[in-house]
C-alpha cells in the first residue's frame, strides 16, 4: 500500500507541576512532533518525536529532520519498514527521535491496516498489563515524600527518585521517601548522570540501606569505565540510560558487561526496530532490561507498553504513565488504573487522535 500522506504537527504539553525538574534541566512543558503517515486507502498511522535536549533533539531540529525526511518516505510501499528505515540511516546519520516517529507510525499503520494490536507484528503478547513506575521531581526531601505518598495512595507501588549528585541530601530524599511509603513500595534512583565515579559509589553505598533496587546513570555517559567500576563495586543494580544511546553504545555496554541493566527507550534507540534489536543483545549478555521514561504523549506511551508486552526479558515495572502529569494531550485512549497499564485489545496502538481529520 503507496504511502500518500505524511504530516507532523509540533507538540506542546504543560506540566501539571511547572517546577518539575531533574538533573539535567527544568522546563514547564514537554515538546515534540506528531507525525501521521497515511495510505491511498486511508489508513493512518502516528508516531511521536521527542525533543529532548539532553538526548539530542529540539523542537526546530525535529521539525527540520522530519521535514528533510518526507521525500524518502512519500510514495513508498508502507509495507516496506525495513527499506524504508535504511534509506532515513544513508539520507542522515544520527535523528534518531524523527526516525523513531516515522518508524511506530509505519508500524501502526500496518497493525491498522491489517486489524491487529500492535504487539502482533512483535511476535505476540508475553503478557496483558505491566506495572508503572512513577518518577519523583527534584525537591526537598519533605516535599518528595509528600509527592510519593500521593503517587502511592493512587495504587503506584514502583517509584523512581531523581538525584543532584549533592550526597548528603540525596541520601536525605531516598530515607524521608522510605519512610514515608513503607517497605512494600520499590523504589529506584536516577542521578542522570549528576555523580563523580567516587561520590556515586559513596551514595550509593548510604543508600542501599534503605532497600533500593536500581540506580540509574549514576555517572556521565561517556564514562564507561567510571560506570563499570560503580557497577562492580556497589551491592545495588546499576542500570544505563544516557550511556545507551544507540544500539553501538548499547553493544558495548553488554559486551564490557559495564552494567546490570539497561533502559530501553524507542525514541532514544530510534524506534522499535532498533529497540528489539538492543533488547536481543541484553538479552544474549545476561543483561536486564526495561523500557524506560516515555514522557511524551498518550501515544509514545501506547507505542512502548505494545513492545514491553510483547518482549520476554522485561521482568521489571517501566515508565510508561508519565502522561499523567502532562496536560494538553492529543491522544486518548490509555489511563493508568491501580499502577498498571493494560494492553489494548484492538487493532493499532489502541490511542485516539483527538486533532485534524485526514484529508
Amino acid at each position: 500500500m503507496i504511502i500518500s500522506g505524511y504530516d507532523s504537527y509540533p507538540n506542546v504539553m504543560r506540566k501539571e507541576d511547572p517546577t518539575w525538574k531533574f538533573a539535567l534541566g527544568a522546563s514547564p512543558v514537554t515538546e515534540g512532533s506528531i507525525l501521521r503517515i497515511t495510505d491511498e486507502q486511508g489508513n493512518e498511522g502516528f508516531g511521536y518525536a521527542s525533543a529532548t535536549p539532553h538526548m539530542g533533539a529540539i523542537p526546530g531540529s525535529l521539525e527540520a529532520e522530519l521535514a528533510y525526511f518526507r521525500p524518502h518516505v512519500m510514495g513508498r510501499d508502507a509495507d516496506d519498514i525495513e527499506a524504508i528505515g535504511a534509506a532515513l540511516d544513508r539520507a542522515m546519520r544520527g535523528a534518531p527521535q524523527a526516525k523513531a516517529a516515522i518508524d511506530c507510525a509505519l508500524h501502526e499503520l500496518l497493525a491498522k491496516r491489517l486489524g491487529v494490536p500492535l504487539c502482533q507484528l512483535f511476535g505476540g503478547k508475553m503478557r496483558d498489563s505491566l506495572p508503572i513506575l512513577r518518577i519523583l521531581a527534584i525537591k526537598t526531601p519533605q516535599e518528595m515524600a509528600k509527592a510519593a505518598r500521593k503517587l502511592v495512595d493512587e495504587g503506584y507501588r514502583y517509584l523512581k527518585i531523581k538525584v543532584h549528585g549533592e550526597v548528603d541530601l540525596d541520601v536525605a530524599r531516598v530515607a524521608a521517601i522510605r519512610k514515608e511509603v513503607g517497605d512494600d513500595v520499590h523504589l529506584t534512583i536516577d542521578a542522570n548522570q549528576a555523580y563523580t565515579v567516587k561520590n556515586a559509589i559513596i551514595a550509593i553505598n548510604r543508600m542501599a540501606e534503605y532497600k533500593i533496587d536500581l540506580v540509574e546513570q549514576p555517572v556521565p555517559a561517556d564514562n564507561f569505565e567510571g560506570l563499570a567500576l560503580v557497577t562492580h563495586t556497589v551491592p545495588v543494580k546499576i542500570e544505563a540510560d544516557e550511556a545507551a544511546g544507540s544500539l553501538a553504545e548499547v553493544y558495548q555496554l553488554v559486551t564490557r558487561r559495564a552494567v546490570d541493566a539497561v533502559s530501553l527507550k524507542v525514541p532514544k534507540l530510534g524506534g522499535i526496530r532498533n529497540t528489539i534489536a538492543a533488547a536481543r543483545l541484553c538479552e544474549q549478555g545476561g543483561v536486564s532490561y526495561r523500557l524506560g521514561a516515555a514522557v511524551g504523549s498518550r501515544l509514545l506511551a501506547a507505542h512502548a507498553l505494545h513492545l514491553a508486552c510483547a518482549l520476554p526479558g522485561v521482568d521489571y515495572a517501566c515508565e510508561l504513565g508519565e502522561f499523567a502529569r502532562l496536560l494538553d494531550d492529543p491522544f486518548d485512549g490509555i489511563e493508568v488504573v491501580n499502577g498498571e497499564l493494560r494492553l489494548p485489545q484492538v487493532a493499532g496502538s489502541g490511542v485516539r487522535w483527538k486533532g485534524p481529520s485526514a484529508a
